[in-house]
């Protein structure tokens, strides 16, 4: 069976030593360049879709959490406060958006500014029983995809259906099948904040979000703060598990008495919709090893092409190659170590997108001899021609024109004296 944990071994993509600690996996180099490379793409993503990015602290004193509600509900997933001194104990986090609502709060806000998208890549934890754990699938420290528009209560409709298509691009880029769409609602005897007006209000917007697409009701399984479209992934074992997320909170902007200045003058409540387009790294990547099997696309392989002089006497035409694809952006190795057929042999099971063959022939005529994944051998080409190749299935696949938020109006110039 296909396991994310032996291809993490094997193509040397991550490790977990008993001595970092359970639920810690280590990210080695070409488990890394892949986790960049899909960074790289998902912030751009949100860049493009009027997103501003943040970075923010991964604890925060006890108070923000008691604040934010997740101390009274969601204790039992988090670390015990850490006492630094007596007056001060600081929590490490289990989720970003207490402190995107202190980025919210930072200054005073208006109309113009919404919808206001607050994203982050960033760091927070998780007091996972030792028996759930297991590779990249659930661990204890998250990097989470996230990011929180805070939008007038007439917003929240279309933020929610642009939400939807940012998701449906990002799955489609990285190769993710969705299994199903869950609309997740409260339960009986579970502890919800916030009251039935609230809930009916955010459920009815998730419904119309959602019309057109086929999907189950899920009682018991929303956020403490708010119902939420969760969107399902299936692993190599059959498990499921939620990847992306939309859920909406009337709850925080309460608590943390956010407010911005309607067009009226008045001082007005914005609604705060959390939303993650891939998940967390660990869970993503747990998912995309297996579903790819380790032969990931060529814009997030950790190595997208490995250059294998025949002999010595191509060595410093190797070398010059790799020098050049390096500046055209690509992650490359020259192998010169034992013979060819052993090192074609170790790219094909490090499912490396492409190797260059440079021998006497090819170092002479400044040609380059390809062989693709998964394919046959192309005829020797121009160096240049082969790089521009593989550059080209390299680029992040970014939808374009993508359509931005259009600005806000410029305020009207003053009455003439």
């Amino acid at each position: 069976m296909i396991d994310h944990r032996r291809l993490g071994r094997e193509l040397d993509l991550f490790v977990s030593d008993p001595l970092a600690g359970a639920g810690l996996p280590i990210w080695l180099p070409a488990g890394a360049a892949a986790r960049h490379a899909v960074e790289e793409y998902v912030r751009e993503l949100e860049r493009r879709s009027g997103h501003q990015h943040v970075y923010s602290p991964p604890l925060g004193k006890r108070e923000l959490f008691e604040l934010s509600g997740h101390l009274g509900y969601f204790a039992d997933d988090m670390f015990p406060p850490m006492r630094v001194s007596a007056d001060d104990e600081f929590v490490l986090r289990p989720a970003l958006c207490p402190h995107h609502a202190l980025v919210f709060r930072a200054r005073g806000r208006s109309y113009r500014e919404l919808p206001l998208r607050i994203a982050e890549l960033g760091g927070m934890y998780r007091s996972e029983r030792s028996g759930v754990l297991g590779g990249l699938s659930r661990v204890r420290a998250i990097s989470l995809n996230d990011a929180h528009t805070f939008c007038a209560p007439e917003q929240v409709g279309e933020e929610v259906a642009e939400i939807l298509g940012l998701i449906r691009a990002a799955h489609a880029a990285l190769g993710v099948r969705p299994a199903g769409f869950r609309l997740s609602l409260r339960g009986p005897g579970e502890k919800y904040v916030g009251d039935d007006a609230q809930w009916a209000r955010a459920e009815e917007l998730l419904r119309d979000a959602l019309a057109g697409v086929a999907y189950v009701e899920a009682p018991g399984e929303a956020a403490f703060y708010g119902p939420k479209i969760d969107i399902q992934i299936v692993d190599a074992a059959g498990r499921e598990s939620t990847l992306s997320t939309i859920q909406l909170d009337f709850d925080k902007p309460e608590r943390f008495d956010l407010s911005y200045t309607a067009s009226d003058g008045s001082r007005r409540r914005p609604v705060m919709v959390h939303r993650s387009l891939v998940g967390s790294m660990e869970r993503l990547f747990a998912y995309l090893i297996e579903v790819h099997e380790g032969a990931f696309p060529t814009w997030y392989a950790p190595v997208q092409l490995v250059l294998l002089p025949v002999d010595d006497g191509q060595a410093d035409a190797a070398a010059d190659l790799a020098r050049r694809a390096v500046d055209a952006g690509l992650r490359v190795e020259v192998d010169a170590a034992g013979s060819l057929g052993a090192r074609i042999r170790d790219a094909a099971r490090r499912r490396v997108p492409y190797l260059g063959v440079l021998g006497p022939r090819e170092a002479a005529a400044g040609t380059l001899a390809l062989r693709p994944r998964n394919s046959h051998p192309l005829p020797p080409m121009p160096a240049a021609e082969a790089l521009a190749q593989i550059t080209h299935q390299a680029q992040l696949p970014l939808p374009l024109p993508f359509p931005l938020p259009s600005p806000s109006p410029p305020p009207s110039p003053p009455p003439p004296a």
